[in-house]
């Protein structure tokens, strides 16, 4: 009897708040891997507008709106690769919007490559309709009160309006 290995991928990011640009992405992977681990990169340097356990709450929603057999949601503070190593990834899933997105990517390419070989990188473009989306504009339009309800799910403008409310305050 053959003994089938699942292809497992890990998705990081601070997701601060995850986009249908990342849900894109997340949508795409899934093409490609039995399973994809969606995990809240936590980085203790990084100023954070929503707390881990919001981005948590944000990440499981996604997923239950997915094939929720196939994308499991978890956090990390640690590296990455040694994450995808410990559970049995064989690739860490990025999204590349532009230029700037493949130096900065390439750098963590190169520092995962030196830590493990062994776990591959593998790279989405950007959709068109998502490349200009990131957390950071996200959160800034929303601020100002633009409508964003068509670049993120349902549950993350709940948290953008408290968000919006706190900083007119």
């Amino acid at each position: 009897m053959e003994v089938t290995h699942k292809k497992i991928a890990i998705y990081p990011g601070t997701f601060d708040p995850i986009t249908n640009g990342h849900i894109d992405i997340l949508k795409r992977s899934l093409k490609l891997f039995d399973e994809v681990i969606l995990l809240l990169a936590v980085n203790p340097q990084k100023v954070a507008t929503f707390s881990a356990k919001e981005r948590m709450a944000m990440l499981n929603d996604v997923a239950k709106q997915l094939d929720s057999s196939r994308v499991r949601v978890d956090a990390s503070t640690g590296l990455t690769v040694e994450y995808a190593k410990s559970h049995h990834a064989i690739a860490i899933v990025r999204g590349l919007r532009a230029v700037p997105d493949f130096n900065y990517e390439h750098e963590i390419f190169a520092g995962n490559q030196f830590i493990d070989p062994s776990i591959e990188m593998v790279f989405f473009m950007a959709n068109h309709q998502h490349d200009f989306i990131s957390s950071s504009m996200i959160k800034q339009l929303a601020k100002q009160g633009v409508d964003v309800s068509t670049l993120v799910p349902p549950l993350v403008l709940t948290y953008l309006e408290k968000v919006k409310t706190t900083s007119n305050k």
